[in-house]
């Protein structure tokens, strides 16, 4: 089954709360990338911003990774699981007004970490810093958007469950549960709590929950995304269908017991280290299922990308996929972790799957539905798209490969060891011999927010320039 559906008669779709978060996307991509920049400019000139506690590093770097993650990625799932659920399913969002409120929940949920952060208040924890009230209100958005979906998908006018609400659905429960766990806490104050887990217990639950928050937020959602989009722009069918089910099982039931790889070489038990290896290695297999299956779906249609931006968007980001996801269980070995652990290797990494993967394939399908939300048969300009292509493909290459080489330097540096014993390089010589992949970095920042900021401008005139009045069955038609 491909994934282009006709709605056929029934009622106009809920397109608004779509159009909503299609804009905050592009809105909060560019925040993100701006913040990314300027935390990249202070490791590279660390007194750029001296004595302004709330412009500092260690405040910013949370703002950045809550930006890119919850605020544009996050917004662009909802986007697209609302827009991709009422078109597979043949019916109407579940309820309105729920999901106005995930809309804007989820915005307040960003207000108040774009405050809280630079304010400095965190639970300290990786991709769940904020505290204890804001948990409370994402708990509330997350559990109406679940009735959203779901109820979207109970009410269906077709049988089938086409399998990105698969990807989708899981995403949505399995982000719930993380959630849920993870942020359990004692609160004291206002804005201050305390973790319910203590030592090794809570690093344990922290990367169960951060290496998931990948999985299932950055890579099952964004999968979704993925198995609608690419045939939808394609047009053609999905290379297998019978591979996209196996995909989704394996890949849901393997990435729950990646975390521990996070916690190679600490006070984790040797045994949980080496599950969080074994399992790492075996996703490599589901995840290059899902790569192929997507790229493949391109079979008799490979022109298209010579003058298909959009289409170049999706397919390149999946070759980011790709890579990210052989890279990933290559470091989880412990041989490799060795020498990659704490080093820009790891950053790297995390980039080439932010910026390569989610950050593209967001793109490529938000390029898609603009037009189609503003009842235009295309984006205001092409060429812009072009430009951003390839302005954020080349940005995405310098940042990860200057990391790459950096991280490797880095870890090469710190285990070389004299006849002696003693280190041959301090610590400082390998900061000192990092600047100019720093420099390089901050370069391949700076073209990526260049592209978003194309994307803003395109996006804009998009929108100026949609009809003033659409006719009655527009959003139907669209499907």
């Amino acid at each position: 089954m491909s994934a282009s559906h006709t709605a056929g008669p029934g009622p106009a779709y809920n397109d608004k709360v779509v159009k909503q978060f299609a804009i905050m996307t592009v809105i909060w991509g560019v925040v993100g990338m701006l913040v990314g920049v300027i935390i990249a400019a202070q490791l590279t000139w660390p007194e750029l911003i001296n004595g302004v506690s709330w412009l500092s590093y260690g405040r910013l770097r949370p703002l950045h990774t809550n930006a890119v993650i919850f605020a544009f990625g996050g917004s662009g799932l909802f986007a697209t699981s609302y827009y991709v659920v009422q078109r597979t399913c043949h019916t109407r969002l579940f309820s309105d007004k729920l999901a106005a409120l995930t809309f804007w929940g989820w915005q307040l949920v960003i207000v108040a970490a774009a405050i809280s952060l630079p304010l400095g208040y965190t639970q300290g924890k990786e991709y769940a810093e904020l505290e204890w009230p804001i948990d409370l209100l994402i708990a509330v958005v997350w559990v109406s958007y679940a009735i959203v979906f779901f109820g979207t998908v109970g009410t269906r006018k077709v049988r089938h469950i086409y399998v990105a609400n698969w990807f989708y659905g899981a995403f949505i429960i399995a982000v719930a549960l993380l959630h849920i766990v993870n942020s359990a806490a004692l609160p004291v104050s206002f804005m201050k709590s305390y973790s319910a887990y203590a030592g090794v217990q809570d690093a344990m639950v922290q990367w169960w929950y951060g290496h998931n928050a990948v999985g299932f937020f950055l890579t099952a959602g964004f999968l979704g995304m993925m198995y609608y989009f690419v045939p939808k722009q394609a047009g053609r069918p999905v290379y297998s269908y019978r591979l996209s089910i196996v995909h989704f099982w394996a890949l849901i039931f393997t990435y729950m017991w990646a975390g521990p790889h996070h916690l190679h070489y600490t006070a984790l038990p040797d045994w949980a280290q080496s599950v969080g290896m074994v399992f790492s290695l075996i996703l490599l297999a589901p995840s290059w299922g899902g790569m192929i299956n997507g790229i493949m779906t391109l079979s008799g249609a490979w022109h298209k990308l010579r003058d298909d931006p959009v289409l170049r968007f999706l397919i390149v980001s999946l070759s980011f996929y790709g890579m990210s996801t052989f890279e990933g269980p290559m470091m989880s070995i412990k041989t490799v972790n060795a020498l990659s652990h704490y080093t820009d290797w790891t950053i790297g990494h995390v980039h080439s799957g932010a910026l390569g993967w989610v950050g593209l394939i967001t793109m490529g399908a938000t390029y898609y539905l603009v037009p189609r939300l503003f009842g235009q048969t295309k984006m205001y300009s092409v060429k812009a798209i072009e430009l951003h292509f390839w302005t954020a493909t080349i940005g995405i290459v310098l940042y990860i490969a200057a990391m790459w080489i950096a991280g490797v330097m880095q870890g090469l540096m710190w285990r070389s060891v004299n006849a002696d014993g003693t280190l041959t390089y301090t610590f400082v010589e390998s900061v000192k011999a990092t600047f100019p992949f720093y420099v390089i970095r901050l370069l391949g920042g700076v073209l990526y927010l260049f592209g978003m900021l194309v994307m803003l401008w395109n996006v804009i005139k998009t929108a100026y320039n949609a009809p003033d009045k659409q006719p009655a069955s527009a959003e139907v038609a669209q499907a």
